[in-house]
């Protein structure tokens, strides 16, 4: 899988003539510079904010406290290297599956909303409804256990270690939360997701910053470690015995491929719903959400590791950062066990879309209205450790959503470069739907 995700980052990334770093100065004006503008131009349900931080409240999870800290327990500095190859080239896989599902998007005939995602690009664009069904499949299971379940199990176990609160009540708590979120459809979970993931975010930064700032003469050396570790990883000062390149490269790769979700094929569903006016607009967006994710947000995490040097210790995924941060700052567990929280309730909220409209894409809107009766319950067995069972099949799942996708991305490569062709001719020119859609033919 691991092969797999990376290979087809790397086609990608040739197909479109290294796209993010030859035009990274107008992805980053079109994306950093406009991150509160509402832009009412083209069709759609969200802002084009709206949308990313959908997709954001999904992808930034316990992967990003716990991920990272697994990836360098195992596999040691270098670990981070080659999560930062994984996310630089997972951009590039990220942007083509925003694009694509923006190009082959369609209106639900009920309610009149877009919904996309790589079942519509499979069935709308290969030309094969069959594997369109197979990757919905795979994803409303996933989104049970992977967004679900372990979510609600990480927010249970911390705010029981650092509060004392009973995993019955958070159980309870969480699938109140999380109704009266999901029960008013998408523009309901985007209203929230853009206040939510901004909150989460500055205030998990801007913790890993005080710690890296008071500790600044150790980032050199630092830096040096994760370099000369990613080749040689018993080559810098401090280096664990018995770690291999193989092992190195394994944790740092799959860590930044499953935290930044890039050729899975989720967060294109919730892009699907935004409103733009061409596809690659969006898909702009999309190489956005990557850079928050890995190289903001996992970076920091793994730098606060790096600083304690705890991961030596014996020490295992959230209990190595939450030792870090309580090196670096005071009341740092609760920091953690806060961020931890946030985190991995906005994964809730963001995978309950995506379970919904894969459910819808099977059986129609009678489909997306079972699935809150699955959902919800699905919340509190997870909180109260119930059915682990369902967690390793929905893990499974969720690295078996990214076959099809992956297909759908190879074969559209060529409408790819068709409709990157397109918009940079004239990019700042507003463009209507029917400029784009005979490339799609």
């Amino acid at each position: 899988m691991i092969i797999l995700l990376l290979g087809t980052g790397i086609l990608l990334f040739i197909a479109t003539n290294g796209l993010v770093i030859r035009n990274f100065n107008y992805i980053f004006k079109s994306t950093f510079l406009k991150l509160f503008k509402k832009d009412t131009t083209g069709s759609g349900e969200l802002t084009a904010f709206q949308a990313v931080s959908t997709a954001l409240a999904a992808t930034v999870g316990t992967g990003n406290i716990v991920g990272v800290a697994t990836a360098i327990s195992i596999g040691g500095p270098g670990a981070i290297f080659w999560l930062w190859v994984s996310a630089f080239f997972g951009m590039t896989t990220k942007f083509a599956e925003v694009t694509l599902a923006i190009a082959y998007r369609e209106k639900n005939p009920v309610t009149g909303a877009y919904v996309g995602g790589p079942m519509y690009y499979l069935k709308n664009g290969v030309k094969c409804k069959a594997l369109g069904s197979v990757f919905a499949i795979f994803s409303a299971l996933a989104a049970l256990g992977i967004g679900n379940m372990t979510q609600a199990n990480s927010i249970s176990m911390t705010l029981k270690d650092s509060f004392g609160l009973s995993p019955y009540l958070v159980g309870f708590v969480l699938i109140i939360l999380t109704s009266l979120i999901i029960i008013r459809g998408i523009n309901s979970i985007g209203k929230v997701t853009e206040k939510l993931v901004p909150f989460m975010a500055i205030f998990y930064i801007l913790a890993c910053l005080f710690i890296i700032f008071s500790n600044i003469n150790k980032l050199g050396p630092i830096l040096t470690s994760i370099f000369a570790n990613a080749f040689n990883p018993s080559a810098a000062a401090g280096g664990i015995a018995g770690i291999s390149l193989k092992s190195s490269m394994k944790a740092g790769i799959s860590r930044g491929l499953f935290s930044n979700e890039a050729g899975l094929g989720s967060g294109p569903i919730a892009h699907a719903a935004s409103k733009t006016d061409h596809p690659v607009r969006q898909g702009l967006w999309g190489v956005f959400e990557v850079l928050v994710d890995s190289f903001i947000i996992c970076s920091l995490t793994s730098f606060v590791i790096l600083i304690s040097d705890n991961y030596k210790e014996g020490l295992e995924g959230a209990a190595i950062t939450t030792q870090s941060f309580n090196s670096g700052i005071p009341y740092g567990a609760y920091i953690v066990s806060i961020s931890l929280t946030l985190f991995a309730f906005s994964t809730i909220i963001g995978w309950y879309y995506y379970g919904e409209k894969s459910l819808e894409y099977l059986f129609g809107s009678k489909g997306s209205k079972f699935y809150k009766l699955i959902y919800l319950p699905i919340i509190f067995l997870g909180a109260v450790g119930g059915l682990k069972e369902i967690w390793s099949i929905s893990d499974t799942m969720n690295g078996l959503m990214a076959i099809p996708n992956l297909i759908g991305l190879i074969v559209l490569t060529p409408t790819l470069k068709r409709l990157i062709k397109n918009f940079f001719e004239d990019p700042d020119r507003i463009r209507q739907i029917n400029e784009y859609e005979d490339l799609l033919r």
